[in-house]
């Protein structure tokens, strides 16, 4: 972040506190009209998700700001709130997170088993919109059947255990939205959409001010780029997160961290821009590299997943396979995802 582009983007003449407060107080409206609308969905499951994506997508937003410019904020105040958003926006995140992964997971063990050529290593899927980023010929898929039995005993196996998962988590969810805990949260919020703690500091020209917490995320989101194996990343079909994800769940966990981590830098920058810089068009390179990530998450829980499924005493040892099948499928998905956000990334190292 630039101050050269925060004096073309953001109005003349405003604190920092100004703007700080300014998105803060939007977002905190999104948040309440949210939660007007979960209160109001009733039965309506696809409103309630909606209402939900949006609470969590307005706590996230605040918790973002909180974070990156702390030091315009009475400090105790804005580490308070952003942990109990970081709560609430977790907690709501579960039970989606669940129901997306058990249809991508059913999904795949549809594929893998029927005659369609099942893509072992960057799928196009998984590359999204890249550009100039193609996967190479896929070699045919195991003879129709071969899965067949085991991955309808699978996906029954996974059905009973997610949705078993995604029980448990709405569960949660309804007693996190009725807790004391929660309303303490709302009425936080419902101060936050008129009045907003700040600091001396924030009392200084934005132009002075906004750009330094934002400098410093964008210098903590650059150095966990760095730290990643990037050269790697950068052939589509080294195997590693294959590898790495047939060792013990802990280091499987440990190799996808520093990629988890760099998401959620990434997602903070993101937000520090929408700051300055309200209602502008997003950064295409952020948006994709994102998105690179985000299928890369979702990626390393479904073969997570998939292991855990894998490990359920005394199953069939086709059930067995075609778990062991799956996994293999969705960390190929995670290289897929790392390979199509290091092309967004170098394009971008490219363009600069």
């Amino acid at each position: 972040m630039d101050t050269d582009r925060l004096t073309a983007s953001g109005p003349d003449g405003l604190t920092a506190g100004e703007v700080l407060a300014g998105y803060l107080h939007s977002h905190a409206g999104d948040f309440l009209r949210g939660l007007r609308l979960y209160g109001e969905s009733g039965a309506d499951t696809a409103a309630a998700d909606s209402a939900a994506l949006a609470l969590r997508g307005a706590a996230r937003r605040i918790g973002g700001g909180l974070h990156t410019f702390r030091p315009l904020l009475d400090p105790g105040w804005a580490d308070q709130l952003r942990t109990e958003l970081g709560w609430l926006s977790g907690t709501l995140a579960q039970e989606h997170a669940c129901t997306a992964r058990l249809h991508r997971l059913v999904g795949a063990l549809a594929r893998l088993s029927g005659a369609a050529p099942v893509p072992v290593a960057v799928p196009a899927s998984a590359l999204g919109s890249v550009p100039g980023a193609r996967p190479e010929t896929e070699p045919g898929g195991p003879p129709p059947g071969t899965l067949t039995v085991g991955a309808s005993r699978a996906g029954a196996l996974l059905e009973r255990q997610l949705t078993l998962a995604r029980t448990r988590a709405h569960s949660a969810a309804l007693q996190a939205l009725g807790s004391s805990r929660f309303h303490a949260v709302a009425d936080a919020v419902a101060v936050l959409a008129s009045e907003v703690p700040l600091a001396p500091l924030a009392s200084a020209p934005a132009v002075e001010v906004l750009a330094g917490p934002g400098d410093a995320t964008e210098r903590q989101l650059l150095d966990a780029v760095a730290a990643l194996p990037l050269a790697r990343a950068a052939h589509p079909y080294n195997a590693e997160a294959l590898v790495h994800g047939l060792a013990t769940s802990s280091e499987g966990e440990a190799q996808d961290a520093p990629w988890h981590h760099v998401r959620q830098l990434l997602r903070l920058h993101r937000y520090a821009q929408e700051v300055w810089c309200p209602g502008g068009a997003p950064d295409p390179v952020l948006l994709g590299a994102g998105q690179a990530l985000d299928r890369h998450r979702d990626a390393a829980e479904a073969a997570a997943a998939a292991a855990n499924a894998a490990r359920t005493p005394r199953i069939a040892p086709t059930t067995a396979y075609a778990l062991g099948v799956l996994h293999a499928d969705q960390r190929h998905e995670v290289e897929a995802a790392r390979f199509a956000f290091q092309q967004v990334w170098q394009q971008a190292a490219v363009a600069r």
